[in-house]
């Protein structure tokens, strides 16, 4: 399992805009196959940071969740909609392996 962290840099003038987005991948990211943690706007400090977080099985799986979200109806207009409004500044993707176990748990290698 590996999990992708998006790191946004939003315009801090349309973080409304940036939560209909984050709503909008909270239905279609688990339909089309990945492990949704969360979206997160900011709320204090930083006014232009957000991230998107989600876990998948590797990085095979992500090329072929990456497709089906392009032909998601709901992916394809929601990419759209992040063009027209333009609120998202940049954009950043790192891909991450868990190194330490959640408490009470066991690391696997």
């Amino acid at each position: 399992m590996i999990t992708c962290f998006i790191r946004y840099q939003i315009d801090p003038f349309k973080k409304a805009e940036f939560e209909t987005y984050a709503r909008n991948w909270g239905e279609a990211i688990p339909r089309c196959g990945a492990d949704l943690i969360g979206y997160f706007a900011p709320h204090e400090g930083s006014a232009t940071t957000a991230y998107g977080v989600y876990n998948i099985e590797s990085l095979a799986a992500y090329e072929a969740y990456r497709a089906r979200l392009g032909a998601d109806p709901l992916g394809r207009d929601n990419y759209a909609f992040s063009v027209r409004e333009r609120f998202i500044l940049k954009e950043d993707r790192i891909f991450l392996k868990l190194a330490s176990a959640p408490a009470g748990a066991a690391v696997r290698s």
